[in-house]
Parts: C-alpha cells; structure tokens; sequence
C-alpha cells in the first residue's frame, strides 16, 4: 500500500442497495476503509468483494463511529464518503492531480444532490460543499451523534469537480430518517441543555420550510424541493416536539 497515497473510508448499515456504486466510484483509491455496525444485509459480502479492511462494531453516533473508520486509514491522505456517494471520473482525476503538488491539508468538496431519483439545483441543497478531503494527521471529527463536522488544522481549500449525492430512493428511507435523525436530533439538544415546545416546534418547521422552498428559491425546481423542504420541516418540527417530551419526561 502506498502510504503517501488516498484511504477512503466509509461507515455503513444496511447498505446493500447502494455501497456497490460508492466502492466502485473509487476503486483507483489506494485503500478502503469500511466500518459497520450491524448490517442484516449483503453489505459486508459486497465490501469484501473491494478492500480486506472492513470491520464491524456497535453504534455509538456518526461522528464517533467516522473517528474510527478513520483509526483504521493508513495513507496520508483521506476521503470520508457515504455509502450514497460516487467520485466521478472527473473529481478523481482532479484529486490525482491536486495532491501531487499541494501544500493544502484539507481540501473542501462540492455537491450535486439528488433527492427520490432527480438531481437538486435549488433549496437547502444549492451550492452545498462539505469538507471531505484531508491530510490525516491534520483531522479528526466531532463526536456529536448527528450532524458532525469534520475539523481539519491547517490551509483548507475547494476543488471543483463534485461528489454525487444519491440520497432517498423513494419516501420510505426519507420517513425512516426523518425519525432516527430527529430523535437523535433531540437528544443532543436534551443533553446541551436546550428547551423546546410546541410553539418553538411550529416556528423552527415552518422558518425550515420558508427558507428552503422560498428563501433560498426551491420553488424553480419544482415537486423535487417542495417535498425536500417539506421533509426537512417535519425533521425540525419533530426534533423540538420530541425535545419538549423529553424534558416533560425528566421533570415526572
């Protein structure tokens, strides 16, 4: 293994659906990485197929379990994806050359986002970049359970070519995380001491609705983001209601 070169990890569960494509999309990397916590599906016979590096563990949150998926990486380099993600042919290329001469610890990527089969341009998605790419001496992530980030010390800079985003093949994934993510949602609030009730749940739904479909022009893209920031407003709204019952909870 070159050690100089791109570990790309990737946690996953139940992902049989989609991970083929993401390992596929980078097989010119030098390693992978895949950590999983749980799987009841082919996802770890399909992993094994691309790296000998797959190992699994219990679920302790996202940015904790990449912390880990990361403890495993060899290279000096690292790229964090998704199971739903793809490098294409272009960004992988523009990576290759990138690297080879850069003095950058950490290099931001664009997104293009697809949300039940057709491609966002508008919304909460528009111009969406996340910091992806890193040196791995220089970065670690949060260890908060949702909605981690990944901090990297040092230049920071943006490539050009994005990442495909395959995210909710049809509206049963995106009720199933709707729950999971606003219970999550309301448990890290719940324990940073954050309150909540049902006129704070309506407010934050409905600024969640407006600045998607409205705000931020969701509305030329059609059926596509109005069920997006629908979605997205009943993730808000459901995170402050649960919120609310977990301190009525506490309080008994």
């Amino acid at each position: 293994m070159n050690k100089s070169g791109v570990s790309v990890i990737v946690i996953t569960r139940d992902e049989a659906h989609t991970i083929e494509a993401c390992l596929q999309s980078v097989a010119w990397a030098d390693e992978i990485v895949v950590l999983d916590s749980g799987s009841s599906d082919d996802t770890l016979a399909i992993c094994r197929r691309y790296t000998d590096k797959v190992f699994e563990t219990d679920w302790p949150g996202f940015g904790v379990q990449k912390n880990r998926a990361l403890s495993h990486a060899g290279c000096d380099w690292v790229l964090s994806l998704d199971a739903d993600e793809r490098v294409t042919p272009e960004l992988a290329e523009e990576i290759s050359k990138r690297l080879a001469t850069t003095e950058a610890d950490g290099y931001i990527l664009p997104f293009r986002s697809s949300y039940l089969g057709r491609f966002i341009r508008y919304g909460d998605w528009r111009g969406e970049k996340h910091l992806r790419l890193f040196r791995r001496e220089a970065g670690r992530f949060t260890d908060d359970k949702v909605h981690e980030r990944l901090i990297v010390e040092g230049v920071v800079e943006l490539l050009s070519c994005p990442v495909e985003h395959h995210s909710f093949a049809d509206v049963d994934e995106v009720l199933d995380k709707v729950n999971r993510y606003s219970s999550a949602g309301a448990e890290l609030k719940f324990a940073r001491g954050k309150r909540s009730s049902m006129g704070k749940a309506l407010s934050h739904a409905f600024w969640s609705f407006f600045k998607c479909y409205l705000l931020k022009a969701g509305f030329l893209d059609g059926r596509g983001v109005f069920l997006l920031a629908v979605s997205n407003a009943e993730g808000t709204f459901y995170r402050y209601v649960k919120l609310m019952y977990l301190h009525e909870s506490a309080n008994r």
